[in-house]
């Protein structure tokens, strides 16, 4: 059990504080953001929220830990930037992951958020700071690195490579054996049947990749 500091005061922090109190043995102590955000009575779910600038101050490293359930707000960028600035300042992070999937001892990194209804088959590895919220299948033999966000219903099938900062939209569905380049933006209900290109976006059934780059695309 961790006593654990969760950034942000948004929805997903919000339900990051719900998940880890009723389906973990973490327990939640406080929330934190950017100086400029704190609320007026700096509180939040009826815990104290404090200045991310100060927190090693108020919670330090060597006794708490950190989440930082975020959205995938510019390509999952403003998620990495908080990730490492919460590295930098020598915290571990935790990973919540739903007592209500189906996995099999899968190498899972740290700051992930992951749902319920979640299957992850056998020899897929998933890295730091992903989220994969409800209801996906997760093909074996893969590949999620860094940074990506699979939404809801999504179908990743086997020997699929994920790079990092990559957007899967809801009912989204992935050919076995695809490579996703860093970047991809896959829109809802498309369905991959060939490797994409960096930063490409793809809209359709097959997919076709859209003329716009993904770091245009609004959250």
């Amino acid at each position: 059990m961790a006593k654990v500091i969760i950034f942000g005061i948004k929805d997903f922090a919000e339900l990051a504080h719900f998940y880890l109190k009723n389906d973990s043995a973490h327990e939640v102590v406080a929330f934190s953001v950017n100086r400029e955000f704190l609320p007026e009575d700096k509180k939040f779910r009826g815990l104290p929220v404090v200045a991310f600038e100060d927190v090693e101050n108020i919670f330090p490293p060597e006794e708490f830990m950190f989440f930082a359930p975020m959205s995938p707000k510019h390509m999952n960028a403003d998620r990495q930037a908080v990730y490492e600035a919460i590295k930098k300042k020598a915290y571990q992070c935790i990973s919540y992951v739903s007592t209500k999937l189906t996995m099999f001892d899968n190498p899972i990194g740290e700051n992930c958020f992951i749902l319920e209804d979640n299957t992850i088959q056998p020899f897929t590895t998933i890295g730091n700071n992903v989220v994969l919220w409800s209801g996906n299948h997760i093909g074996h033999h893969g590949v999620i690195a860094d940074h990506v966000t699979v939404t809801s219903h999504v179908v990743i099938s086997g020997h699929c490579k994920i790079d990092s900062f990559s957007f899967f939209g809801v009912n989204s569905t992935i050919r076995d054996g695809i490579h996703i380049a860093q970047g991809s933006f896959i829109a809802m209900a498309s369905a991959i049947t060939a490797d994409t290109e960096e930063w490409g976006v793809y809209k359709g059934n097959p997919a076709v990749k859209q003329n716009i780059p993904s770091t245009r695309i609004k959250f």
